[in-house]
């Protein structure tokens, strides 16, 4: 077949309902619409999105968020699902259409590999949480002396004035707004953002429990200093590898049915918790913090390049995950029906999950008797140790952080379903006698990611977890998205695409337009707009690089992450010399070496 790929003949159907005997296909639509739904929203919207709205000018943010949305996170998502369901292929697999590209798939399978090693950690975390909160009494809502540090919270009190401390018989440090015992020892603040300057703080009692008890970070000194395994972080990072081979033991419906609970469980937690925060005191102010727009921060270019980051790695485009769950699906399913909803939707669990957080943030600042911007942060510091916080000041505050850690699981084991279904799905279309083995595949690739991931449950593990973070998904992810759109458009080619496209989906509706109208849209973004605007990014992104911040991370921290970029980026330049190197003919009939089978 050569030309545009037409389809001559329908898909075949086996008993089963598979129209792709050998590797089967989704139940239904809805599976793999709450599997796409279940990979893109996970703890990123909860933890990362909310603080960097508020970080940069609140309700202006949404301005460049939906702009990025629109010309670079929509179009990859569309690219990609067409992609994965047009082949019939995993990530390691679908290249056939341009082999000098067949790098960019090794590529996304190290991508998800080594996500998949720090993001089940997590979870991992939020089993231990998950565990400790089933008590009459929160174990972080007071500081205990066993674990606490001298600086918590409930062993350094609020003074009214200096003359409250003159009355107590301390002394008082008018430089620094802080009374002291005879003996030095530090007891009363009266001017908290006084004490601050001279970086004398209160820590929460959520905070020590963190650091010291659950993770052990408290006790390390950097990167430098992993120190020993912490049994019971061993034993949940073990737990949370458990629960992934049971939901991928059988074939892709076994786990297309889990996400029927964990895909729409975190959604009504959310709405629980939006509700119940709304009766708390203070909450008025802390939603008002988060929307309150800032439109002179438009003027700022590091608001565009948060937008564009976020937005990009929210939707979690160009990890493989997406080619692979859509590589399961129906040849005429509508995907980009699909792209397009679950683009929407993830951003739309961003914005309200954003109220959702900073209602509690507001009661908790009311009650600390502090600035918001004090408690607003990101990451885990948000979800483990000021949220927990906030619920402790609550009645009933085991339950409300019981279905709270249920739902930061059931957000982290959706993606890490994927990634981990990314791989074996990229193992057996390369070894396709796997096929009968999945849970013998599944049992050792979480094995050895166990194995791999064992010092992330170190006292320093959280720091080794950073570095993870930082960069294995970060620059790499860009560059495999630019090549994607330079393969596609100027390789395989984007009228050749389109036409793809159209033999699967038919001529559906795009919003409100046909697709033979909408097509040329997304022509245009998928051969300019998006290339230019990753290119941005990268750019942007390596102009204002940074190295990673604190003692705690030595000066070999950064070569050990750009070894981990890098990895990414030789396979897929490595990949290109591979196909020149075996291929037959000039350098550009490798590029168009397949580009005609029926296959892409």
């Amino acid at each position: 077949m050569s030309g545009s790929v037409t389809i001559s003949n329908e898909p075949t159907v086996n008993e089963s309902g598979d129209e792709n005997k050998e590797r089967g296909n989704w139940s239904g639509r809805i599976d793999f619409f709450l599997s796409c739904l279940g990979y893109a929203v996970g703890l990123g919207n909860v933890w990362r999105f909310p603080y960097l709205c508020y970080k940069n000018g609140g309700g202006a943010f949404l301005i460049p968020y939906v702009i990025m949305l629109v010309f670079v996170g929509i179009p990859i998502f569309i690219l990609e699902l067409s992609l994965g369901q047009f082949s019939s292929s995993g990530p390691l697999t679908c290249w056939k259409y341009a082999p000098l590209f067949q790098g960019v798939g090794v590529g996304m399978v190290a991508v998800s590999a080594m996500v998949a090693i720090y993001y089940n950690m997590i979870i991992g975390w939020s089993l231990y949480y998950l565990v400790a909160s089933f008590t009459s009494e929160l174990p972080w809502a007071h500081c205990n002396p066993e674990w606490a540090s001298s600086m918590c919270l409930d062993f350094i009190k609020k003074a009214d004035s200096p003359a409250e401390c003159h009355f107590k018989q301390l002394q008082v440090d008018t430089t620094s707004g802080t009374c002291y015992e005879i003996n030095g020892t530090l007891r009363y603040i009266y001017d908290l953002s006084l004490a601050k300057e001279y970086g004398i703080e209160r820590t929460l009692p959520s905070e020590e429990y963190f650091a010291r008890k659950a993770i052990g970070f408290g006790y390390s000194d950097g990167l430098q200093d992993l120190g020993p395994i912490r049994r019971w972080m061993a034993v949940a990072y073990l737990t949370a590898f458990v629960i992934v081979v049971l939901a991928l033991s059988k074939s892709i419906k076994s786990s297309g049915k889990v996400v029927y609970f964990t895909a729409t469980f975190p959604y009504v937690v959310l709405i629980i918790l939006f509700v119940r925060g709304l009766m708390l005191d203070g909450h008025r102010e802390g939603i008002k913090f988060y929307i309150t727009p800032d439109m002179s921060k438009l003027r700022d270019s590091a608001i565009w390049k948060d937008a564009a980051v976020q937005i990009f790695f929210s939707l979690s485009a160009s990890w493989g995950g997406l080619i692979a769950l859509a590589s399961y699906n129906k040849f005429h399913n509508d995907c980009l029906r699909d792209a397009i909803a679950v683009s929407i939707c993830n951003c739309a669990t961003s914005v309200f999950a954003g109220f959702v957080i900073f209602s509690y943030l507001g009661n908790l600042s009311l009650n600390l008797g502090v600035p918001i911007e004090d408690v607003a942060r990101s990451g885990p510091s948000l979800a483990f140790t000021v949220y927990p916080y906030a619920v402790t000041l609550m009645p009933l505050s085991p339950f409300w952080a019981i279905i709270f850690f249920l739902m930061l699981i059931t957000l982290g084991v959706d993606s890490e379903f994927v990634l981990v279904e990314t791989l074996t799905t990229s193992l057996m279309d390369r070894f396709p006698k796997l096929r009968g083995y999945k849970l013998l595949t599944v049992i050792i690739l979480c094995s050895v990611f166990f194995l791999l991931g064992l010092p992330l449950t170190t006292n320093g593990g959280i720091y080794l977890l950073e570095l993870l973070d930082t960069y294995s998904g970060g620059w790499n992810i860009m560059f495999i998205a630019l090549c994607e759109c330079l393969s596609i458009s100027y390789v395989y080619g984007i009228r050749r695409f389109l036409v793809d496209i159209e033999t699967m989906i038919g001529h559906k509706t795009c919003v409100c337009f046909p697709f033979s109208i909408c097509k040329y849209w997304w022509a245009i973004n998928w051969c300019a707009l998006t290339p230019i605007g990753v290119t941005f990014i990268m750019i942007f992104s390596w102009v204002k690089y940074t190295d990673m911040q604190g003692d705690a991370f030595p000066e070999w921290s950064d070569t050990l992450g750009w070894m981990m970029t890098l990895t990414v980026i030789v396979a897929i330049i490595g990949g290109a010399i591979v196909a020149i190197a075996t291929g037959k003919g000039s350098l550009g009939d490798v590029s168009v070496f397949y580009s005609h089978p029926k296959s892409i």
